[in-house]
């Protein structure tokens, strides 16, 4: 059931960023007096077309992995007389580069109408206050303590772990010191901390900003209550059930969730003898975790259950919610903060901060999707507006086959005066082609790897 949700999700999450990005180029060359053939939302054979009385064909094709704008071009075929005013290698550079620039400004107002959305109905979050602070960790080092909550990172606020990690990422390679301020409370002033790294976070594959700062978020107090069984895990074989509170273990009194998870991933294979509470009785049933190994090569336990939800105390929750006008310019700041994450990811990526195995193809973009579908719409939508920005981006690198390829060459007549010859082109188109199949194949990769 799991796989189907990610292959639904993803459909539906490539479908509307494709159809947007491809509308974009649509609408402007419409606009700019070019006559469309074909808007596909896919690639191959069409599965369904209709067309409209511009002579303008809509599709959908079988492999839904991209689409594209057929416009009238006499690069590629006859045009008659009476219509080459409205083919596309007629219209001025300044013209040509409006329509391909339009698509990735499209993907860009896509993610800019979601973060609008998502900030006038509003988003609760929790406080990032620190619940832990590791020994000798850079965090410890730089005078962070336990129940402060940190107010901004680099000089920028922020009000939630999510904004702590997008700043922590986008400072990969800082050589020295991260500027961290903290507040022991809401109403005292923040300190500023210069918290020591050394290059921090390159080539560490995955990113992980919070352990390597060495920082846990606090959360409330959470006894070994199930909220949910894993059918067919160790959990459930062992009789578990969720509405479950597991009081102790081999004969130890449980301190919480935490300390029953500790104790799980630290018996793979191993049988423990738990007592339960169940409606009242008293039970004792046996659990053997099964072994999952990480990407360390340790081995570690695992049951197959999850802990219930608990309350956060008031003071710690967080609502983020602005009026339809102000939610302009947060949903402006947002997209451009990501979109300059990522051009910055890209960048390091090339000069080696970044390993490229964090590159994603389609297997973890369904797995994710599915899993933002499955958080809740605000998780989705959150999702669907990132992914788009990467959509955009990544279009505009200047690559032939890409519209940032296209944008270099019109960049170049400009300055020029005259268009690059068709030799070059041709040849930058095969030069684009390899890179870009690499980077899917590159991409397909590592998704395999993360999988197996």
């Amino acid at each position: 059931m799991g796989v189907i949700q990610n292959i639904l999700a993803v459909i539906v999450v490539l479908g509307l960023l494709i159809t947007f990005h491809e509308f974009g180029h649509f609408w402007v060359a419409r606009r700019c007096g070019v006559k469309v053939l074909r808007f596909s939302v896919g690639f191959g054979t069409p599965i369904w077309s209709r067309r409209d009385r511009h002579g303008t064909e809509y599709a959908i094709a079988a492999i839904p992995l991209g689409g594209y704008v057929k416009m009238l071009d006499e690069r590629e075929g006859a045009v008659a007389h009476e219509e080459r005013d409205r083919a596309f290698n007629r219209k001025s550079v300044w013209q040509r580069i409006a329509i391909v620039a339009a698509g990735p400004l499209a993907n860009f107002l896509l993610a800019l109408v979601a973060y609008w959305a998502l900030f006038v109905a509003g988003t609760t979050t929790v406080a990032p206050v620190i619940g832990e602070v590791a020994p000798g960790s850079p965090a410890e080092q730089g005078g962070l303590r336990v129940d402060h909550e940190i107010t901004a990172v680099q000089g920028e606020a922020v009000r939630s772990w999510e904004e702590i990690n997008l700043k922590l990422v986008a400072a990969i390679g800082e050589p020295e010191a991260l500027s961290i301020a903290t507040r022991p409370n809401a109403t005292a002033e923040p300190r500023e901390h210069r918290v020591p790294v050394d290059n921090w976070l390159v080539r560490q594959d995955p990113p992980r900003p919070l352990a390597t700062l060495g920082v846990a978020p606090w959360r409330p107090s959470m006894p070994a209550i199930l909220g949910q069984v894993v059918e067919g895990e160790a959990a459930a074989v062992g009789g578990l059930e969720a509405g479950d509170e597991i009081l102790r273990v081999d004969g130890e009194a449980l301190n919480g969730w935490r300390h029953f998870v500790e104790i799980v991933r630290a018996s793979p294979g191993q049988p423990l003898e738990l007592g339960v509470s169940r409606d009242g009785r008293q039970l004792s049933l046996t659990v053997t975790p099964r072994s999952r190994e990480q990407e360390e090569g340790v081995s570690i336990g695992y049951v197959g259950a999850g802990v219930a939800p608990v309350e956060w105390p008031e003071e710690y929750r967080r609502e983020v919610r602005y009026g339809p006008v102000a939610a302009v310019g947060e949903a402006f700041a947002r997209t451009g903060e990501m979109v300059a994450l990522t051009f910055g990811a890209v960048r390091k990526m090339l000069v080696g901060l970044i390993s490229p195995s964090n590159l994603s193809g389609p297997i973890t973009i369904a797995q994710i999707s599915g899993d933002s579908a499955r958080a809740g719409l605000e998780s989705f939508i959150s999702f669907m507006a990132y992914l788009s920005i990467s959509l955009g981006v990544l279009n505009l690198l200047p690559i032939p086959v890409l519209d940032g390829g296209h944008l270099l060459y019109y960049a170049v007549e400009v300055v020029r005066g005259r268009p690059v010859s068709e030799r070059t082109q041709a040849i930058g188109l095969r030069i684009g082609l390899a890179l870009v199949g690499s980077l899917m194949l590159m991409a397909i990769y590592f998704d395999l790897m993360r999988l197996w």
